[in-house]
C-alpha cells in the first residue's frame, strides 16, 4: 500500500498539465477508477432515460385512443369491442381483466341480450376491486422499472465524486509533507485533479435526478388515471344494471 501510494504520488508530481484532457488522462489510478465508475453511470442513465421517455410518450398515445374508445362508445358492450381493436396496452389489459372476471362472476351478463339480474353481493364487488386493483399495481410495478436506478445513479453519483476528490485531496496532501514545501505548483495540480471526480459525479447526477423526478411523476399520474378508469368502470357496470 505504501509503495502504491508512493507511485500514485510520483504520478502526480511528474506530469504537467496543459489542458483538462492532459489531466484526465494523466490522473491516478485511484481518480481514473472512480471516473470510470462515473463514466458507466453516465451511460446507463442515459439509456434509462430515453427508454423511459419512449415508453412514456408511447403511454400517452395509448392513452388519448382509449379515452377516444371510451368516449364514443354506447355501453359497456359497445366499448368492449372497440377496445378489443386497440392494440395492447395497461388500459386495455385492465379492462380485460375486470370484464372478464365480471363475466365470471355472473356468466352472460354481458350479452348484449341480457337481462338486468341479481346485483353482485358485497363480497363479489370487494373481490372485483382487489382484481382491478392488483392490475392496476403490476401496470404499475411495470412501467417503474428502470426509475430505481435512476434514483440510485442519482444519489450515489455526488458521493462517489466526492470520495474521489478526498482520495485527491489526501494524495496532495501526502506529497507536500514529502516535498516539504507547499507552493502553489506543487499543489495545484493535485487539487484540480481531485476536483474532476466532484464535477463529473455531479454532471452525471443531475440528469439522472431530473429524470427521475420527472418519470416519477408521470407515474403517479399514470397510476391516477388507471385507477379512474377503474372506477368509471364500475360505475358503467352500475348505469347499466350489471351489478
Amino acid at each position: 500500500m505504501t509503495a502504491l501510494i508512493a507511485l500514485t504520488i510520483g504520478l502526480a508530481q511528474a506530469r504537467v498539465i496543459d489542458s483538462p484532457f492532459d489531466m484526465v488522462w494523466g490522473a491516478t489510478p485511484a481518480t481514473k477508477i472512480i471516473l470510470l465508475v462515473l463514466a458507466a453511470f453516465s451511460l446507463i442513465s442515459w439509456v434509462l432515460i430515453i427508454w423511459k421517455w419512449r415508453e412514456f410518450r408511447e403511454l400517452n398515445d395509448q392513452a388519448d385512443r382509449f379515452v377516444y374508445a371510451m368516449e364514443g362508445a354506447r355501453g359497456l358492450h359497445d366499448l368492449h369491442g372497440a377496445l378489443g381493436r386497440l392494440e395492447e396496452s395497461p388500459f386495455t389489459r385492465v379492462f380485460r381483466e375486470g370484464v372478464s372476471f365480471f363475466g365470471d362472476l355472473r356468466p352472460g351478463a354481458l350479452d348484449t341480450a341480457a337481462k338486468p339480474g341479481d346485483g353482485l353481493s358485497p363480497t363479489q364487488l370487494d373481490t372485483l376491486w382487489l382484481v382491478l386493483e392488483k392490475n392496476l399495481s403490476q401496470e404499475r410495478d411495470d412501467l417503474g422499472h428502470g426509475l430505481s436506478w435512476l434514483a440510485i445513479i442519482g444519489s450515489v453519483s455526488p458521493l462517489l465524486g466526492l470520495m474521489g476528490t478526498v482520495v485527491g485531496v489526501m494524495i496532495s496532501f501526502i506529497g507536500i509533507m514529502g516535498e516539504g514545501s507547499a507552493n502553489i505548483a506543487s499543489v495545484a495540480p493535485g487539487i484540480a485533479e481531485a476536483l474532476t471526480t466532484t464535477v463529473t459525479g455531479l454532471a452525471v447526477a443531475i440528469p439522472a435526478v431530473i429524470a427521475y423526478n420527472l418519470y416519477a411523476s408521470r407515474l403517479r399520474l399514470f397510476t391516477g388515471e388507471l385507477e379512474g378508469f377503474a372506477s368509471e368502470f364500475i360505475g358503467t357496470l352500475a348505469r347499466e344494471g350489471r351489478i
